[in-house]
């Protein structure tokens, strides 16, 4: 039997089980309240586990926060590049990455917001983080691969633009200035700035 075929342990499927309804329970009070009007309390109470359990798990509400849209901004991206790969143009190719994204982060505004803060401040050595910024790379690498069909666009430059195209994104979805803005105009802008930085 190898490693890969030996069945869970017990312990192992109640840890998992816990993850999830701690998972459940976050995603759940967070989506209906916002992450700043949830206790950990209410979410400990909600998954049928002890505080002490849950500091297991996570440490802070924004690990909490990037546990649950950690998934959500991952499903967004794979949305995004499955798009993007049915789109001949350049530009609305990557249009059609951003559009996920902006909309996954405006499904809750204030979580949205608070979860880039907490992507962009939290510690790189915490798992929830560094899944974040794991994702962050994997959406300037979909980009860089949709920007190098240009064949104006080096393999360096292709880098480059995806990584800023990325902070234009995340910097117009988390401004204090638009937080009244639709997912429609948040995507217009981002589009204007885009525009402006490639050799189209």
């Amino acid at each position: 039997m190898t490693l890969a075929s030996q069945p869970v342990g017990r312990r192992e499927r109640n840890k998992q089980d816990k993850l999830e309804r701690i998972t459940a329970a976050a995603s759940e009070l967070f989506a209906v309240h916002g992450v700043d009007e949830v206790t950990t309390q209410q979410i400990a109470d909600k998954a049928d586990i002890g505080t002490g359990t849950l500091f297991l798990y996570a440490k802070t509400k924004g690990e909490l926060l990037l546990l649950v849209q950690n998934a959500h901004y991952a499903e967004a991206l794979e949305r995004g590049r499955a798009d993007a790969e049915t789109i001949p143009g350049v530009l609305d190719a990557v249009l059609a990455i951003v559009r996920p994204i902006v909309e996954c982060n405006r499904t809750q505004i204030d979580n949205g917001r608070t979860y880039l803060r907490e992507m962009v401040f939290g510690d790189p050595e915490e798992p929830r983080h560094r899944e974040a910024l794991a994702i962050v790379a994997q959406t300037e690498e979909t980009i860089a691969a949709v920007l190098r069909r240009d064949e104006r666009v080096g393999e360096g430059d292709a880098a480059t633009l995806a990584r800023i195209v990325s902070a234009v994104m995340f910097l117009s979805m988390a401004v204090s200035v638009n937080i009244a803005l639709s997912i429609e105009e948040i995507v217009q802008d981002i589009r204007g700035q885009v525009v402006a930085l490639l050799p189209l």
